[in-house]
């Protein structure tokens, strides 16, 4: 049995001033994420926006809680390390796939 884990995120960047200033936090977060939990992470919306994102993510696993700890750990992380963004909107789900 294998089991994927896929979700949105939206960020606000109140402190942002330009576009370069926004990329570089958002490079960070995805960074921070692969590296620390193996999770795929890509800015998908508003990349046009100095002030928004719009991040997607995945991750697969062969156990369905590893893959509900990693979300845990993802919205951790993100409330944590929250200072140059807020957290507006976060959506995500594990599906089986039976093979």
């Amino acid at each position: 049995m294998m089991y994927i884990m896929y979700g949105y995120i939206e960020l606000y960047h109140p402190n942002s001033s330009s576009l370069k200033e926004k990329r570089m936090t958002v490079q960070s977060i995805t960074a921070r994420m692969r590296k620390r939990f193996n999770v795929s992470m890509r800015e998908v919306g508003h990349q046009e926006l100095w002030q928004r994102s719009a991040l997607g993510f995945s991750a697969v696993s062969g156990n369905y809680s590893d893959l509900e700890l990693i979300i845990e750990a993802v919205k951790d992380t993100l409330n944590t390390h929250n200072d140059d963004f807020a957290v507006t909107s976060f959506e995500s789900r594990i599906i089986d796939w039976d093979s």
